[in-house]
């Protein structure tokens, strides 16, 4: 029986410092990360593919914002999130398909991620997303639509914040697992999935952004994989980045991951949430969790990898 693999991609695999973002540049970036991919099913892995959204949900809300001026309403942060599921799953889709022919199938599924209503971090929103506003302008849309807006600390004006709570559940999980041990290719819980909380037999949509890497981790423990690859912009995570005494790391176990973490190794927005979600993996059950850079993966021991 193949192996299970969960991969997330990370923002460079579709969108790359110094570029616009346009329809041929993600494809193009994808098509070099799926090419990467190909030496994982060659060994003998059954592939499930998460992915960040984060450059792409903010030009939909810029686009949205645009129509907001002209009289059309804007949708909410769970809408527009399903709406780059959608539209990158469809990016990695070609991607593989021209990658790897018709030899495997490639499916997507829009997914919706649980999250506690309860969460704390529903009262302390700190997540920024969407385009930039004057104080004046983010004044009035607060007391339009009751969202929160705070300075961003370089100055370049007011952006509205949502919560990042922490995932629960992931909606049709047992399908993922059923497609992807079936030889199937899985695109699921993209830029986290879409955040919903349940109320009673209903679910509902919330304004808020799941760290996506947080979320293919619980996808990965909830489908039984056996590995767990982060993909981001570096071929291995280090101590001490970018210091004369920088040092690349090649295996650590959990409670030096943790170690790491509490002395502030590794930078929040950037390696931190990466580690985390690789703790997260293999203490639910995961053999180890791989934090590397796409190209390497033709490399049997490529990345950081974390162990029990």
């Amino acid at each position: 029986m193949n192996k299970l693999a969960v991969v997330a991609f990370g923002g460079n695999a579709l969108l790359r410092s110094g570029q616009k973002g346009t329809y041929q540049e993600q494809l193009h970036n994808v098509e070099d990360t799926c090419r990467s991919l190909r030496s994982l099913i060659e060994r003998g892995y059954n592939l499930v593919i998460g992915h960040g959204n984060g450059p792409q949900v903010g030009n939909v809300m810029l686009q949205h914002e645009a129509g907001r001026q002209l009289g059309i309403e804007a949708m909410p942060m769970d809408f527009c999130v399903a709406e780059t599921q959608g539209s990158i799953a469809y990016l990695i889709e070609m991607g593989m398909r021209n990658v790897l022919g018709s030899s495997r199938n490639v499916v997507t599924l829009v997914t919706q991620v649980g999250v506690d209503a309860a969460d704390p971090m529903f009262q302390n929103p700190t997540k920024p997303v969407g385009p930039y506003y004057t104080k004046e302008q983010a004044d009035q849309l607060a007391a339009e639509t009751g969202a929160a807006y705070r300075e961003d600390p370089k100055g370049n004006g007011w952006r509205k914040v949502v919560a990042s709570p922490k995932p629960t559940r992931i909606n049709n999980i047992d399908i993922v697992k059923q497609l992807a041990e079936a030889g199937n290719v899985v695109v699921t819980v993209g830029g986290g999935g879409i955040p919903v909380v349940e109320e009673g037999s209903k679910v509902r949509g919330v304004e808020a952004v799941i760290d996506k890497d947080l979320a293919s981790a619980l996808c990965a423990v909830q489908i039984g994989a056996d590995e767990f690859y982060i993909l981001t912009d570096v071929p291995k995570v280090y101590i001490n980045f970018r210091k004369e005494n920088e040092q690349a790391l090649d295996t650590i176990t959990v409670a030096q991951a943790k170690q790491y973490l509490a002395e502030g190794q590794f930078a929040e927005g950037s390696m931190a949430p990466k580690v985390r979600a690789g703790i997260m993996f293999v203490e639910n059950g995961g053999k180890e969790c791989v934090i590397t850079e796409a190209g390497q993966l033709d490399n049997p021991t490529c990345g950081t990898r974390i162990v029990r």
